[in-house]
């Protein structure tokens, strides 16, 4: 079944290149208010903040490489999807000082820093999660759209019904991760402040859900598989 998928984009397009420059900038701008250390304990309180910076890296590396997994299989250049990218590009910009922020409040807790633990009240932590889930949120539905895009245009692009498939399942995933995003929202903006301290890790929940949704998704795949595969030999025949 490897042969029906087919990846369309084969070059870098002048649209792929210019979002790699934009997702190259976000990583610039978790590490550009970094100064040299001139001293020892600069230098070790520094190294204490570098796990938040490698949460952040691998969250941005995630987005990227669903964005390029998009383009490298799909290939599409129309006007509604420079929309959609340039609206995630543009979010992502936004995102990423939300997405600090909150790594950096997480780790700092046990980590010390040059700058200290930072200390926030709950509506604080309330406010500063509902940024955060909202720019999740965001990502993921533009994410969403691209995918539904290319669904809907799968008679353009000649799918496959195994990439027709994958382009509904690749909604599916993205709408998990929407799903989440808005739980964390809703506890930040409408639950007691005792609780607003779960908004932001119930995003542990991303591993279980899209655990339970692939493997749903996953049962099926392998049945249309399997049927392609039963109706190969009568086609030939």
């Amino acid at each position: 079944m490897k042969s029906l998928l087919r990846w369309r984009g084969h070059e870098v397009s002048r649209l792929e290149g210019f979002s790699d420059t934009v997702f190259a900038f976000a990583l610039t701008l978790l590490v550009v208010a970094l100064e040299v250390p001139h001293s020892y304990e600069k230098l070790v309180g520094l190294m204490m903040g570098f796990p938040a910076f490698a949460c952040c890296f691998a969250l941005l590396l995630w987005i990227w490489a669903q964005h390029n997994a998009f383009f490298r299989r799909f290939g599409l250049q129309d006007a509604y999807t420079i929309f959609l990218n340039g609206a995630l590009l543009f979010v992502v910009l936004l995102y990423v000082y939300p997405l600090k922020f909150m790594f950096d409040a997480m780790f700092s807790r046990w980590l010390p820093t040059e700058s200290g633990a930072i200390r926030l009240e709950l509506y604080q932590l309330a406010n500063a999660s509902a940024i955060y889930a909202s720019g999740f949120i965001a990502v993921f539905v533009l994410f969403g759209l691209l995918y539904h895009h290319a669904y809907v245009s799968r008679e353009q692009l000649q799918l496959s019904e195994l990439e027709a498939f994958d382009a509904r399942a690749a909604i599916g995933h993205h709408l998990v991760s929407v799903s989440v995003g808005i739980l964390s929202l809703l506890i930040a903006l409408l639950a007691p402040l005792p609780l607003v301290p779960f908004a932001p890790t119930i995003f542990f929940l991303m591993g279980p859900g899209h655990f339970w949704y692939g493997s749903r998704a996953g049962g099926q795949r392998r049945a249309i598989e399997a049927r392609l595969a039963d109706a190969a030999p009568a086609a030939t025949e």
